[in-house]
């Protein structure tokens, strides 16, 4: 193996960035040998297809809670529920669980009422607070589920659900696309197989935009396998939220000094 450079440390290295990311941290990366990627541009669509989603609202009666991961399931939900004449009311004989402050105060302008919102977004932290609020894990036998989201996702609480011994219907409430859906796929592939050494967030938004992109709340078990790299501790917080809580930052906030932090974490491979 032939030696690193020494002004290309990150030679080998495949670094992913926001589409906001590709200027001066892309440019930094890129000297230092890296090669960087940015993932797809997000676009939020209806779905080909509303007849499960159409079904589960006529029979809301047969659910016991209602979760939206984000506010894109809870816009599209509430505008189909609304579609045939539907009340908003007709959600209050339902327990609603929101995972996130943005979620909760989208449905609570919508006149929904909002019974649980976790502290943390990912599956571990909505867990706890659903074992928390219906009195211990075996509670959550036999209780039906409701949840809306993406026609495709990483649907890691389902499963935890059904573990706990209740049922889950997972319901299309709308579409994730990037700009170009073979760059999606493309990104999917890479983050499977380990063709991605990091992903470096600069804001508390390119984390939720990255989250909404995979349409998962878990970006922890996503990125189990890929270092995380935030610019500041506000932006590291964030991460915490969805799960991330081994993460490189800089002692000071900066590109510069976040390009420095993960050169000495990652280093290079010299291919």
């Amino acid at each position: 193996m032939e030696p690193v450079p020494i002004n290309q440390p990150l030679l080998g290295r495949t670094i992913l960035v926001a589409p906001s990311g590709n200027g001066e941290l892309a440019t930094e990366l890129t000297r230092h040998g890296a090669r960087v990627l940015a993932w797809p541009q997000i676009e939020i669509i209806e779905p080909d297809d509303y007849r499960a989603l159409d079904e589960a609202i006529q029979n809301l009666f047969g659910y016991d809670w209602l979760v939206f991961a984000n506010t894109n399931a809870a816009g599209f939900f509430l505008r189909r529920l609304q579609n045939p004449g539907n009340e908003i009311s007709e959600l209050d004989v339902l327990r609603v669980c929101a995972i996130n402050a943005a979620t909760r105060q989208q449905l609570e302008e919508s006149h929904v009422h909002v019974d649980l919102v976790p502290e943390t977004f990912a599956t571990d932290g909505v867990m706890a607070a659903l074992e928390t609020f219906n009195g211990g894990r075996d509670s959550l036998r036999g209780l039906n589920f409701l949840l809306p989201g993406a026609v495709v996702s990483r649907d890691y609480l389902r499963q935890a659900i059904e573990d706990a011994g209740a049922r889950v219907d997972v319901v299309s409430a709308y579409r994730t696309a990037g700009s170009h859906n073979s760059e999606l796929v493309q990104l999917g592939v890479l983050l499977d197989g380990g063709g991605i050494d990091c992903v470096a967030f600069t804001s508390p938004s390119n984390v939720l935009s990255f989250s909404q992109l995979l349409d998962t709340n878990d970006l922890s078990r996503l990125l189990k396998e890929v270092a995380v790299a935030c610019v500041d501790d506000n932006v590291a917080r964030t991460a915490a939220e969805f799960g991330l809580r081994e993460h490189t930052v800089p002692t000071e906030p900066g590109v510069a000094a976040l390009v420095s932090a993960l050169t000495a974490h990652l280093g290079g491979t010299g291919q």
